[in-house]
C-alpha cells in the first residue's frame, strides 16, 4: 500500500522496505460495505532486521508490546475499527509511531528510598494499639490481682 517511509520524529524514520501490508475483510460497523472490501490492515515491521533502531529500543519495543511480537520477530499492528482501509492504514502508522516514540526513552532508575522516621514511629504506634486491643482479649486470670 504505502510504498514511503515512516517519519517517526525529525532524524528517525523507518525505511519502506522494513513495513510490508496485509489487508482482510473487517468485522464491526458499515454494513454490507464491510462484507464486500478489505478494510482491515495489518502492518508487518521487521523489528528485527531493521537498522533504525538501535537494540535498546528494539528490546523496549519487545517488552512494552510482547502480545504484537511474532515468531519471525515481526512486530504487526492490526487496525480494524474504521470503515475506509485509508483510515486504519493511518491508524495502524499512528500506533507504530506512538509504540517507537515510547520506547526510545528508556525507563528512569529506580533510586532506593528509606522510610522516615515519622511513618516509622506511625507504624509501631499502630501495632502498640493493636497489641492493646488484642491483649484486652485475653482471659483474666483471677489470681492476678
Amino acid at each position: 500500500m504505502s510504498a514511503s517511509p515512516l517519519v517517526v520524529r525529525p532524524g528517525l524514520v523507518i525505511p519502506a522496505a522494513d513495513l510490508s501490508w496485509e489487508f482482510s475483510r473487517s468485522g464491526g460497523p458499515g454494513g454490507q460495505h464491510v462484507n464486500t472490501t478489505d478494510t482491515r490492515a495489518r502492518l508487518r515491521f521487521a523489528l528485527e532486521s531493521t537498522n533504525a533502531l538501535g537494540p535498546g529500543v528494539k528490546r523496549r519495543l519487545r517488552e512494552q508490546h510482547p502480545g504484537w511480537i511474532t515468531q519471525d520477530g515481526e512486530l504487526l499492528v492490526t487496525s480494524d475499527e474504521h470503515r475506509s482501509q485509508g483510515q486504519n492504514v493511518d491508524a495502524c502508522l499512528d500506533r507504530l509511531s506512538a509504540a517507537i516514540l515510547a520506547a526510545l526513552t528508556p525507563p528512569r532508575p529506580r533510586r532506593p528510598t528509606s522510610p522516615t522516621r515519622a511513618s516509622t514511629q506511625r507504624r509501631f504506634s499502630t501495632k502498640k494499639a493493636r497489641g492493646a486491643v488484642k491483649s484486652g482479649r485475653r482471659k483474666v486470670d483471677p489470681d492476678s490481682g
